[in-house]
């Protein structure tokens, strides 16, 4: 018996621009995708390779000029935008946060929406921030601006969790913060992802990062998808830019191995 994915784009495309004499750019060209139920999905590319077109696509955020979308089975175009989005968790690169709630009104705010009595979201709220590894007590009623990048980052990941959804979408979530945090943020995240049996797509240009934390990888460049798998797929892949992709970490390490002495603290 054949799983039906939990996610699955087919011939996808989406242009932008076009219009008064100008050349439309072609941000997704002709992806087909399937995301099973359970699994952690990196897409790695550039500026520009249309990977967050894709994330964005998926809960319609834009839709899509040809192909179809379809989550948890349902065609994206059937489903309400609003409804849909209440059913998957997304995570932003700076938080996406309410500069003007309180982190427990931030991490509320779904569950508010769709009718959660007021004691079992304040139960909710204090659940995840548990979850994220925050003191309930001393940050659930400060204010994004009271936080570091980090917490504001664990902050938006509790808020994609509150109302229980199967499938968070990330969006460069670790980018802009420093490396010993981004570490932590993933480990911990990885961990989450495994303990609540979540489906996760998250996007970034690090391809260290990708082979840290994906279950498979997918690579995006110019639009199109050139490659997806494991790293060993990946490894057997003929396409140069891939190459040159799963080159760069091994490159890195040999830098470093080179510039720190044996038996140092690293």
């Amino acid at each position: 018996m054949q799983i039906s994915p939990l996610i699955a784009f087919a011939h996808v495309g989406k242009s932008f621009g076009g219009g008064r004499g100008t050349q439309a750019v072609r941000a997704v060209d002709d992806v087909s995708l399937e995301i099973a139920e359970g699994e952690f999905l990196v897409i790695v590319g550039g500026s520009g390779s249309g990977k967050t077109t894709l994330l964005r696509l998926a809960n319609r955020l834009i839709d899509a000029d040809q192909g179809q979308i379809t989550v948890e089975g349902d065609d994206v175009r059937s489903v309400d935008p609003i409804q849909l989005r209440r059913r998957i968790g997304y995570v932003f690169q700076s938080g996406g946060l309410f500069p003007h709630f309180s982190v427990s009104g931030n991490i509320g705010i779904t569950p508010k929406l769709i009718g959660t009595p007021p004691d079992e979201i304040a139960a909710r709220v204090d659940e995840l921030l548990d979850l994220v590894r925050l003191d309930r007590a001393l940050y659930r009623d400060r204010f994004p601006h009271e936080l570091s990048g980090g917490q504001r980052q664990r902050v938006g990941v509790a808020r994609a969790l509150a109302a229980r959804p199967r499938i968070v979408l990330m969006d460069e979530p670790f980018g802009a913060l420093d490396p010993l945090t981004r570490d932590a943020l993933g480990d911990d995240y990885r961990e989450l992802h495994r303990k609540l049996g979540l489906t996760t797509v998250m996007i970034t240009h690090d391809m260290t990062e990708a082979l840290l934390l994906a279950d498979r990888i997918a690579v995006m460049r110019g639009g199109k998808l050139l490659a997806q798998g494991t790293p060993a797929q990946l490894s057997r892949s003929e396409d140069p830019y891939v190459g040159e992709l799963l080159r760069t970490p091994r490159r890195q390490a040999e830098r470093l191995n080179a510039l720190l002495p044996r038996g140092s603290a690293a």
